[in-house]
């Protein structure tokens, strides 16, 4: 997802790296690249010509801005890092962060009415959405089967239903509104107070859907219309969007099969084009990959700076907070063996697709050469040779020789070599996490971490819980040791003393 347009955005970057300032030469020349990637993801037109217009009026209009405030300290900001700030700031502004969220009722149930062409993933997304509300927000969920076109879509949401262990309501031989008013007092006898109407498609935004969409807003008023439209059909879905829209004025969009080969253009697009943003993006076909939309964390995995808050969120779903913490206090002072390395196999895989996860990485683009597939079976592989290790070769990988190796290789049906790469690896990790220890600022070498580091600094951000202040180095006596800076402020305070005691001395002669 999003590489297409991805790319642009590291060319255009790249271009105004070294730059001293930004001309309007040099930053139609970054323009240039992000307008063909932009074309190229699929984001309409209109839409791109504003955003490169808005983008360039800032950039020109600003070029004196280069210092930004963080907590009352001055950071210099190069026109590299200036482009990449005004960039995110208007993808943000395109994509609308923390505008209209969804409607809960005062009284009575809440009601979301989801609607969509077939294929787009109506059903799917209702029973998703329910488990998440369920989750989050510890709603008492019921589902309403009102799609009685198409064919299984009842038996379809019935076994979703089950799966995620909330009730589906269904009537045989009754129309849309009726069955959805019926399905509402039904809900309110049985104590529930979040109602998520299936609604019925078509093949295309036809005046029959239309009308019964229509008739069924008119008749329960529901407090939210979600549109759920694939990302992966681009510009249509723009334009499904917006005759919805039109006809319905819904409350927001949801996008689906973002995990697959969508390049991003609706996600930039629905906004501009309808005015109603995109709350919901499907990341699976499990029944947990839902997540609210950040239009944060889409911008700065475009600008190809990862979604650093994003990988923290899906860690905190698959981890045990404490657990995590002593890990971490572990690897940092090299106390770090197999099978802790074991269980952070195990929390990446549960946090979806191994591509997905590290997409969210800001190094991600750095690290993988372009066009790069990443497997999962990579993980699977780790853990079967792990899992043919004994409890002791485990606690202390150093004692693996040869034969070692090689009866673990047996055992897990790998080469030797695999094996051997496997301990490399993790030596290497374990030696860089011991000297992050040491030196928490080594973190802002990793390749792409800087960039974001100066993202963060550029918008007035706190960067000191990722990159905390390294301790002051002592002498020997444990005096802390001065820094460069701090000495050479105190020769400057000794000469002026040293000046003004000669000039006192000379007033005293005469």
């Amino acid at each position: 997802m999003l590489e297409v347009v991805t790319k642009g955005f590291r060319n255009a970057r790249l271009k105004l790296q070294g730059k001293s300032e930004i001309t309007e030469k040099n930053i139609d020349e970054a323009l240039r690249d992000i307008r063909i990637s932009l074309l190229e993801a699929d984001v309409e037109l209109h839409v791109v010509k504003a955003f490169l217009e808005h983008v360039k009026q800032k950039a020109i209009g600003e070029i004196i801005q280069t210092k930004a405030y963080a907590k009352d300290k001055k950071l210099k900001i190069g026109p590299g890092e200036y482009f990449i700030k005004l960039c995110h700031d208007e993808l943000i502004s395109l994509m609308g962060e923390g505008e209209r969220e969804l409607a809960f009722a005062k009284k009575g149930p809440t009601t979301i009415m989801i609607v969509g062409l077939n294929g787009s993933g109506k059903t799917t997304t209702s029973g998703k959405l329910a488990k998440l509300l369920r989750d989050q927000k510890q709603m008492r969920p019921m589902l309403i089967a009102a799609d009685i076109y198409r064919p299984a879509a009842v038996d379809q949401l019935r076994t979703l239903g089950q799966r995620i262990n909330v009730p589906v309501f269904h009537r045989e031989g009754m129309q849309p509104p009726d069955l959805i008013e019926e399905g509402l007092l039904h809900a309110k006898a049985t104590g529930k107070n979040l109602v998520i109407i299936d609604t019925a498609g078509r093949l295309t935004v036809n005046e029959e859907l239309m009308q019964e969409l229509d008739e069924i807003k008119s008749r329960i008023k529901p407090d939210n219309i979600l549109l759920v439209v694939d990302a992966m059909i681009g510009q249509d879905a723009v334009k499904t969007a917006a005759e919805f829209d039109r006809r319905l004025d819904i409350t927001g969009v949801v996008l689906t099969k973002m995990d697959g080969d969508a390049r991003g253009g609706a996600a930039l697009s629905v906004r501009a084009v309808t005015g109603k943003r995109v709350m919901f993006v499907g990341m699976g076909e499990s029944m947990d990959k839902l997540e609210e939309f950040r239009a944060d964390g889409i911008a700065t995995r475009i600008l190809g700076l990862g979604d650093v808050v994003g990988l923290v969120q899906d860690f905190e779903k698959v981890v045990d907070q404490e657990k995590a913490e002593e890990d971490a206090l572990k690897m940092l002072k090299g106390d770090f063996n197999l099978y802790q390395f074991l269980d952070q196999i195990k929390a990446i895989q549960k946090m979806g697709a191994l591509k997905d996860t590290m997409e969210k990485l800001p190094f991600f683009h750095e690290m993988v050469p372009e066009g790069q597939q990443i497997d999962d079976k990579v993980l699977l592989n780790i853990e079967a040779m792990i899992n043919s290790m004994t409890h002791k070769e485990r606690l202390n990988p150093e004692i693996i020789d040869d034969s070692r190796a090689a009866r673990i290789a047996r055992g897990s049906g790998k080469k030797v070599t695999e094996v051997k790469d496997l301990l490399v690896r993790f030596q290497t990790m374990k030696d860089l996490m011991v000297q992050m220890g040491k030196k928490p600022s080594l973190l802002s070498r990793i390749p792409g971490f800087k960039e974001y580091l100066n993202l963060a600094k550029a918008r007035g951000e706190d960067i000191s819980d990722i990159i905390p202040e390294e301790p002051r180095q002592r002498t020997a006596y444990g005096m802390p040791r001065l820094t460069a800076k701090q000495k050479q402020k105190r020769r400057k305070k000794g000469k002026a003393a040293r000046k003004a005691r000669k000039q006192a001395k000379k007033k005293k002669k005469k």
